[in-house]
This record gives structure tokens, sequence and C-alpha cells, in this order.
């Protein structure tokens, strides 16, 4: 059993792959523009398809590479941050030696 597709469902959505259009017989010949987009038309669609393809693509690595900058960033801030509090650990102990080393030689 052979179906034909219909213009709502074709039998393939690849235009290569479908049946040029032929006139019907009620029009008068000549009165159709000219078939100008079979290659042309194809070519260009398969750029801009593959074009639109790697968009995405290209987004997510922006993304990705943005996402890794600000992981890279949080990770300093977060170094600096524990390198400042153990410089402030560290002052606080040496205050503490210097008392205990002034105690010990008043006494």
């Amino acid at each position: 059993m052979n179906i034909t597709g219909t213009i709502d469902r074709p039998l393939t959505h690849d235009p290569k792959k479908q049946a040029p259009m032929k006139p019907s017989a009620g029009e008068p010949a000549g009165s159709a523009i000219p078939d100008f987009t079979t290659t042309g038309a194809n070519d260009s669609r398969q750029n801009r398809t593959r074009e639109m393809q790697l968009i995405p693509e290209a987004l997510a690595r922006a993304h990705m590479h943005e996402r890794l900058h600000e992981a890279e960033r949080e990770r300093r801030a977060m170094r600096l941050a524990t390198a400042r509090r153990m410089q402030r650990r560290a002052e606080r102990a040496s205050m503490r030696a210097r008392r205990a080393l002034a105690m010990a030689v008043m006494q």
C-alpha cells in the first residue's frame, strides 16, 4: 500500500526528497513563476541550519567559560579571606607570646 503525503503531513520533511511541484492542468502554461529556489535555497538553508545549530554550542561554550572564570574569582576571594583570617590569628598569637615574655621578664 503506497500512501502519498499531503501538504499538512508530507511524506518527508527533507526538501531534497520531496517531489517538485508540477503545474496543474487547469492552469495556463507560463502563468507560474519559474522554480528558481531548488539549489540556491537548499544550499543557503543547509548553511543557515548548520550555523543555527552551532549557535547554542557557542552560547554554551561562552557560558561555561564565564562560569569557570566566576568560580576562579570565588576561589581567589576565599583564599584571600582565609589568608587574612590566618594572619589575624598569627598576630594575636604573637601578641600573646610577647605579653607572656614580658610577664616572665618582669618577675
